[in-house]
């Protein structure tokens, strides 16, 4: 079985991917993204596959309407075998690049309908779903994106072997358990097993979060590419730097008045009229919580755009902190300031947290 990926916007460079992120990876995100410079590789949003699903139409948008023209791959998230060999079919005629199994998401509401990170529980189940999907695809690509293991590791050999075995035509692996969430360094020697370990091309996911660091987990993992998530919505022009560097091309910088225009795209592209000007501003300090982690290194822009309420006050905030008093010209920071969390809960002084960021799973 030969089935051949499709080539990165600039052929023979790594493989660059946006992560499938709930509530983040919407047509909306992947035009900005598209605008500031695409990656090689989109992933939709899961479709969720139980008894009565059908394919949600504001995500099957992400691969009728996507801009960009590059391959976008629709992730699936479920366990029944007869409903994810029915939800394949579904997709006939759509100019999907493939299917996704997504046998890593984090969240407890998730692992614990046994679908997502929950299913690295359960090797068994996990290889028939393998084996099901790998055949309802057919001469199709299928994809699967997974954690190492859900405590610990022990089974991860066991999940490479089944990834072997059903053909599986790209790997992306985030290296840490799904109990880990996001919290810590991830295990890039356990990605590098993967890459030494399967047949197929593997990406590297999990705090991608510079051209620099990018270009180390290579190095360290020997990877065909990345796979960047929460870090492309605090820097969307990432998937830009890392073809410019693979070029070796001189690396876009983003300024401050940069990000002020990032932002004023991400209110234009995700507001929808019937949604409430509040409600709307909350939408959209999700992202600015990860945006705020490379504004100042003492958060106080964080700090103080987490309170607003209103449009008039949110993009006030903005204009303090990203473009008044000279600050239009100042380098918007490459990697996220030390100590500043996306995640507001638990808040200390100056914006800074202690809990991971679950927003973003996927």
């Amino acid at each position: 079985m030969n089935h051949t990926l499709p080539q990165p916007l600039i052929p023979g460079q790594p493989i660059t991917a946006l992560a499938p992120m709930q509530d983040v990876t919407t047509l909306p995100f992947m035009r900005i993204v598209n605008g500031y410079g695409p990656p090689d590789y989109f992933f939709t949003e899961y479709f969720r596959v139980h008894d009565h699903s059908t394919l949600e139409p504001h995500i099957l948008e992400s691969i009728t309407d996507n801009p960009s023209g590059r391959p976008v791959f629709a992730q699936l998230i479920g366990e029944d075998l007869f409903h994810l060999e029915r939800t394949v079919k579904l997709f006939d005629g759509y100019p999907l690049a493939g299917i996704d199994l997504n046998l890593g998401c984090p969240a407890p509401k998730v692992y614990k309908k046994n679908v997502g990170g929950g299913l690295l529980r359960d090797p068994e189940r996990m290889d028939a779903i393998l084996a099901t999907l790998r055949a309802a695809c057919g001469d199709g690509l299928f994809t699967v994106k997974m954690r190492v293991g859900f405590e610990d590791w022990d089974a991860y050999p066991i999940f490479l072997e089944s990834i072997n075995r059903h053909h599986v035509d790209l790997l992306s692996v985030h290296g840490r358990t799904v109990k880990e969430m996001y919290r810590g360094e991830p295990h890039y020697d356990l990605i590098k097993l993967a890459a030494d370990t399967v047949a197929c091309p593997v990406l590297a996911n999990g705090n991608i979060s510079s051209v620099t660091k990018g270009r180390q987990v290579l190095a360290e993992t020997g990877v065909a590419g990345l796979m960047v998530g929460r870090s492309a919505i605090r820097n969307p022009w990432i998937f830009r730097q890392l073809r410019e560097s693979f070029s070796g091309q001189a690396v876009f910088r983003p300024t401050l008045s940069d990000v002020r225009g990032y932002i004023d795209r991400l209110w234009e592209e995700t507001r929808k009229p019937e949604s409430p000007e509040n409600r709307h501003v909350s939408y959209l300090k999700k992202f600015l919580n990860f945006v705020g982690q490379g504004v100042d290194p003492d958060g106080a822009f964080l700090h103080e755009i987490r309170r607003t309420r209103t449009a008039e006050a949110f993009f006030a905030c903005c204009d303090r902190h990203l473009v008044e008093d000279g600050r239009a010209e100042i380098l918007f920071a490459d990697e996220p300031y030390a100590g500043l969390v996306a995640r507001p809960n638990h808040e200390t002084n100056r914006g800074k947290a202690t809990c991971a960021e679950e927003f973003a799973s996927g």
